[in-house]
Order: C-alpha cells, then sequence, then structure tokens
C-alpha cells in the first residue's frame, strides 16, 4: 500500500536517498580502509553498507512506487579522507540519524498513522544506534594505530540490526530468525 500522506511520503524519499549514498559511501571507504591495512574495519564497513541498503530497500517499498517528480536532497559527507576522518564522518551521519532525522520521521508517520513507514524507519534507527557505537570502537582502534578486533558481523536482512560475533536466536527489532542473518 502506497504512503497515503504528503510529508510521510518526503520523509521516506529523503531517507531512501540517505540511506543509498551511506550504502555507497561505506562501501567506497571500505576500499580505503583495505588499503590502509584496517581489513577489520573494512569489514565493518562493508556490513554496515548492507544495512544501509536494507534500510532503503525497506524505504523505497514502503514509498511504493510513488515516486513522480521526486526531487530528494539527503545530507551526507562528501569526499574520501583517511580511514580515522571516514569513520568520524561515518559517525556523525550515524549520529545525525539517530538523534535528529529517524526521531522526527517516525513521530510524523505515527501522526499521519503510516504503519508501514513508521516500521521502516524505527528499523533503521533501531541500527543506526549501533551502527555509530561500532564506528566509534573502530575509530578507538584506528587512533591507537590499530585494526578494530572482531570475529564476525552479521546483519538482519530485514531490519538492518547489526551486531558483532554471534547473531541473535532472534532480531530484537524485527523478530527474524538468526538463520538469515548474513555474516561479515
Amino acid at each position: 500500500m502506497a504512503v497515503k500522506n504528503a510529508m510521510t511520503s518526503e520523509f521516506l524519499h529523503a531517507a531512501y536517498s540517505g540511506e543509498s549514498m551511506a550504502h555507497m559511501r561505506y562501501l567506497i571507504w571500505g576500499d580505503v580502509a583495505e588499503k590502509e591495512g584496517y581489513p577489520n574495519v573494512a569489514r565493518l564497513f562493508r556490513a554496515v553498507s548492507y544495512a544501509e541498503q536494507v534500510h532503503a530497500t525497506n524505504h523505497f517499498r514502503e514509498i511504493d512506487g510513488n515516486t513522480a517528480d521526486a526531487s530528494v536532497t539527503a545530507g551526507g559527507v562528501f569526499g574520501m579522507g583517511k580511514t580515522a576522518d571516514n569513520l568520524q564522518g561515518a559517525i556523525n551521519g550515524e549520529l545525525h540519524e539517530v538523534e535528529q532525522m529517524y526521531p522526527v520521521y517516525m513521530n510524523a508517520a505515527e501522526f499521519q498513522d503510516e504503519a508501514g513507514a513508521k516500521r521502516s524507519f524505527h528499523g533503521a534507527w533501531e541500527a543506526e544506534k549501533l551502527h555509530a557505537a561500532l564506528f566509534q570502537m573502530a575509530l578507538d582502534a584506528v587512533n591507537e594505530g590499530r585494526d578494530i578486533e572482531l570475529k564476525a558481523i552479521y546483519v538482519c536482512p530485514v531490519c538492518g540490526y547489526t551486531v558483532l560475533d554471534e547473531s541473535p536466536e532472534t532480531c530484537p527489532v524485527c523478530g527474524a530468525k538468526k538463520e538469515v542473518f548474513r555474516a561479515f
């Protein structure tokens, strides 16, 4: 079912755009980390890139073809620096989504009775909190001249929930089963 209200539709379009850009930005920054000798930071960037793709896909599904004359501007860090700079840019972007963007988008979706949009925004919001913390752990390691230590990164393909080392039996955000989590 297509979104009914213009404001929620605009927020879905903006969120789709921002998540799409983050997806690509993190893939590029993963390549930088790999070249600088941080293979685990590179893996983290790639895993979170996949989570951002999940968010973008969910938002796009909620738009449900309502794309006529859609024009979006998404804020985001542009450019490529050293891995530490890229991690700080990622942290800043994730915190913007956690503290500013998604709370407002969810409130609008709830006010406008857009359950699908609210669910999509909520899944992304919960995952972005984790992404900011994971990027901070990686930045702390890089600032100490070392790679982040981790075994594996697991991402829920339904909502983008991201966790280190072992996937949960069920996703705490959407309830997806352990078996569907994607390992990085």
